[in-house]
């Protein structure tokens, strides 16, 4: 199946859902010191704003508009990354951890890949 440009647009919608909704149970996860509290909360507020400003690039109303929200959502994808990294997971949570550090790279440069081709 061949797909065109706004398939690929909404599949990249999902992606960044399925990644803020990771997020969310990763940090519901997290042992409830003072710093996990703190980073938990930023990197569920970044995770979230990457997902929702890709919506909003999607629907925007120029070209102006849409590298905007796609420069926004590269720096909220790089934010996640460090708010994973500075997060202290349990044992069983480490390889979620990367994971999810690991997505955050990938979305990094998925949107950078964007910005460039425009």
């Amino acid at each position: 199946m061949i797909k065109n440009q706004n398939t690929k647009q909404y599949d990249l919608e999902d992606r960044t859902f399925e990644f803020a909704k990771r997020v969310r149970n990763y940090v519901k996860k997290l042992s409830r010191v003072i710093s996990n509290i703190e980073y938990g909360k930023q990197l569920v507020r970044s995770s979230g704003s990457q997902a929702a400003n890709y919506i909003e690039a999607n629907e925007s109303l120029s070209k102006k508009d849409f590298f905007m929200r796609v420069k926004i959502c590269r720096k909220e994808a790089k934010e996640s990354r460090l708010w994973l990294k500075l997060t202290e997971p349990n044992l069983e949570d480490q390889k979620e951890q990367e994971a999810l550090i690991q997505e955050a790279i990938e979305l990094t440069k998925i949107f950078g890949a964007i910005v460039s081709n425009i």
